[in-house]
C-alpha cells in the first residue's frame, strides 16, 4: 500500500471492500447530519454542539478526503432539511470538513505506537482545528458579514471566544476526543482487518 494512499484513505476503509467503503462513508454522512440537527444544546448564553467532536472522528475513521465529503455534506444535508428560516452559511460545513480532513491526515499520516503519541496528536488536531477551523475560517467569515466594518477583528474574537462561548464549546468538543478516541481506536482496530476475500473477488 502505497503511503499516499494510506494517509488519504485510512486503514479501515483501505481493508474493505468497495461496497463497505461506500457503506461506511454512507453512515458516517448520515450521522453527521444527525448530529447537525440534534446534539445542540444551551448553557447560559454558550451554544454547545458535538460536531467538533464528530467531525474530528469521521476524519480520523475515513481519512482526511472522505472525512471532509461526509462532514460537509451532513453540514448541507441537515440544513436543508430543516434551516429554522436561517441563511445557508458555507463556511460552517467548510469548517466542519477541515476539522475531518485536519484530523485524518495527522492520526492517519503519522504512526505512533505508544499511548503518549496518541495524544500528543490529539493535542495537535485540537490546536490546528481550532486555529485553522474556529478562528480562520468561522470567526473571519462572521466577522466579515456581521461586523467588518463595525470592530475590529481582535475585539470581535474576543467576543466570539469568551462572551458567545465558542471557546468553551470548543474545549468541551476536543475534552470528549481525549476521552473517547482511545475507546474508538480499539474499536477501529477490530474492524479494520482486511475483507481479503471479498477485496480478491472484486479484482
Amino acid at each position: 500500500m502505497s503511503k499516499i494512499k494510506r494517509l488519504l484513505f485510512s486503514d479501515l476503509l483501505n481493508a474493505k471492500s468497495s461496497t463497505k467503503r461506500v457503506a461506511y462513508v454512507a453512515v458516517l454522512t448520515a450521522l453527521s447530519v444527525v448530529c447537525n440537527m440534534f446534539f445542540e444544546f444551551k448553557l447560559a448564553d454558550t451554544q454547545f454542539s458535538l460536531t467538533i467532536f464528530f467531525s474530528a472522528i469521521t476524519g480520523m475513521l475515513i481519512g482526511p478526503l472522505f472525512g471532509f465529503m461526509a462532514c460537509f455534506m451532513g453540514d448541507l444535508v441537515g440544513f436543508l432539511y430543516n434551516s429554522g428560516g436561517y441563511m445557508y452559511m458555507p463556511w460552517i460545513g467548510i469548517s466542519m470538513g477541515m476539522v475531518a480532513l485536519i484530523s485524518g491526515l495527522i492520526m492517519n499520516g503519522f504512526y505512533i505506537k505508544n499511548k503518549l503519541g496518541v495524544y500528543i496528536k490529539i493535542l495537535i488536531v485540537a490546536l490546528l482545528t481550532f486555529l485553522i477551523c474556529t478562528i480562520a475560517i468561522n470567526t473571519t467569515a462572521f466577522w466579515l458579514m456581521y461586523n467588518g466594518r463595525k470592530v475590529p477583528f481582535t475585539a470581535y474574537l474576543v467576543t466570539r471566544l469568551f462572551v458567545q462561548g465558542q471557546i468553551w464549546n470548543s474545549l468541551f468538543n476536543y475534552a470528549l476526543l481525549f476521552v473517547f478516541y482511545p475507546i474508538i481506536l480499539r474499536v477501529k482496530r477490530q474492524v479494520s482487518k482486511p475483507d481479503e476475500q471479498e477485496i480478491k473477488n472484486e479484482q
